[in-house]
């Protein structure tokens, strides 16, 4: 049974740093995408960054370039996604998701859902 779980989530002040973790089980991570999604309140859900399963190529929304960083380590079926230099607009519940094709992970098209972890920021 494929599962993604987030943790890491919590309350942090602007400017602060975070870091989110998803412990894959039940497939293989080395053949997959992973990516990290998030879905603020009343917005729609939205790509945050990923990281292909082959090569180590990465996307980040521009909201976040220069301050989150997406990481793997597939001997530990684990996935991370460092958060620094936190703003109030990346609150939102945060979710980790894995595909085999990493375009389409980019694209919003994904396999596998976690069930998220909320992250707050504010003062």
């Amino acid at each position: 049974q494929v599962q993604l779980v987030e943790s890491g989530g919590g309350l942090v002040q602007p400017g602060g740093s975070l870091r989110l973790s998803c412990a894959a089980s039940g497939f293989t991570l080395d053949y997959y995408a992973i990516g990290w999604f998030r879905q603020a309140p009343g917005k729609e859900r939205e790509g945050v960054s990923c990281i292909s399963s082959s090569d180590g190529s990465t996307y980040y929304a521009d909201s976040v370039k220069g301050r989150f960083t997406i990481s793997r380590d597939n001997a530990k079926n684990m996935v991370y996604l460092q958060m620094n230099s936190l703003k109030p607009e990346d609150t939102a519940v945060y979710y980790c998701a894995a595909d085999v094709d990493y375009r389409a992970l980019v694209a919003g098209m994904v396999g596998y859902w976690g069930q998220g972890t909320r992250v707050t920021v504010s003062s």
